[in-house]
């Protein structure tokens, strides 16, 4: 279950770039804002319910606390993404031109997206390193023992071979 989180949190970054590259595109688009966007606003969307449900996966894969936070913490900024957008868009004139406060605002979005990829890349290296050392463990366990290591439990555990014991 781990490696299935390190595989979904590894397409996130994907997608977050992916969405990255979208909004670029429909920056630089002749078309009307509402048209050049429509894919960039579709997959944001998207990214929302992915991280939701990457969330959801942390847990169940039984990931650090830690770990399953940084994923709702992605989730939870996808959501600010949204509302930074709605709050930019109320700052513009009735003819849907952008105001300062509005391009000052809607600055933020862009902001928040490096945020998202950073906290998703770092929630992505280590799923990675986990999932890594989960098979590492089960590799170097499968010859002994089911990967016990130490001093072995039972009657004789702590004494050493040899050692002087005082008899109870």
């Amino acid at each position: 279950m781990r490696r299935v989180f390190a595989l979904l949190a590894t397409m996130l970054v994907l997608v977050v770039v992916a969405q990255f590259f979208l909004a670029a595109s429909g920056a630089f688009d002749t078309a009307p804002n509402d048209e050049s966007f429509q894919t960039h606003r579709a997959l944001g969307d998207g990214i929302v319910l992915f991280a939701i449900l990457l969330t959801i996966v942390a847990a169940l894969a039984r990931m650090p606390g830690r770990l399953i936070g940084m994923t709702a913490l992605v989730a939870g900024l996808t959501v600010v993404q949204m509302v930074i957008a709605v709050l930019a868009k109320a700052f513009n004139d009735t003819g849907d031109t952008s105001t300062t406060a509005g391009k000052l605002v809607f600055g933020l979005h862009g902001v928040n997206g490096l945020i998202i990829l950073a906290v998703a890349g770092t929630v992505a290296r280590q799923a990675r390193a986990l999932s890594r050392s989960a098979v590492a463990d089960r590799a170097a366990g499968a010859g002994n023992d089911a990967g016990v290591s130490g001093p072995t439990a039972g009657p004789t555990a702590g004494k050493a071979a040899g050692s002087a014991q005082p008899a109870s």
